[in-house]
């Protein structure tokens, strides 16, 4: 397995884990505490869960990579110096995991491997220009809408769909979710809107229509 770096930039590692919430657990799991180790699994499962699916875009396969993903982080724990922070280094296990499992999966899946890599970025141009009142990332967090959002993201081509469940369901951080994939963060922003662009295509003729007399443009 090809871990993520845990150099990713030259920053002390006691100074990053100071600024990691996960610090104290890590530290006691790189110790040989289980049930440590079992609190940072409890606090960071939704996610790869969600890292794996927006790869993946398969259940079955998410659910596989998240136990793939704690078993090697387990594993590997000690090699974890905290450059960056954990959830980070945990995030980009996932994603590594979840391209394995494409590659498994080569002669059946419809997205091309390749198409992960940034210099296959396509342009995308909308054709729906109706405005709305929100835009993806405020969509998300109203739970109204949220099962719909969800359902049209699971429908983006999966480096754009991983970026826009980071970013705006998951709340990471540009800086976070880049490093998590393993990209920079211009390529990420990149995703991230070319990822918005599509939803909002695919959710403008419901979403479009003012609610109340309101309106407005993103």
């Amino acid at each position: 397995m090809e871990l993520p770096p845990t150099e990713a930039a030259p920053v002390q590692a006691e100074a990053a884990l100071r600024r990691d919430d996960d610090a104290e657990l890590v530290a006691r799991a790189q110790s040989g505490d289980i049930e440590a180790f079992e609190a940072l699994v409890v606090r960071h499962a939704r996610r790869m869960y969600r890292v794996l699916l927006g790869i993946t875009g398969n259940h079955a396969d998410a659910e596989d990579g998240v136990q793939n993903t704690f078993l090697k982080a387990y594993q590997h724990i000690k090699e974890f110096e905290g450059a960056s922070k954990f959830s980070s280094w945990l995030t980009r296990i996932a994603a590594n995991e979840g391209l394995e499992i494409l590659r498994r999966r080569k002669t059946r899946r419809k997205e091309s491997l390749d198409d992960w890599l940034a210099e296959h970025e396509e342009t995308f141009l909308p054709r729906n220009h109706v405005p709305w009142q929100k835009n993806p990332e405020q969509l998300a967090a109203d739970t109204q809408v949220r099962e719909l959002v969800e359902k049209e993201i699971m429908k983006l081509p999966a480096k754009y769909r991983v970026a826009v469940m980071l970013r705006d369901l998951e709340q990471l951080s540009t800086e976070e979710a880049a490093t998590a994939l393993g990209l920079n963060e211009a390529t990420l922003k990149t995703r991230l809107l070319r990822g918005r662009l599509m939803l909002r295509e695919a959710l403008a003729p419901i979403l479009g229509r003012p609610r109340g007399g309101e309106g407005g443009d993103v």
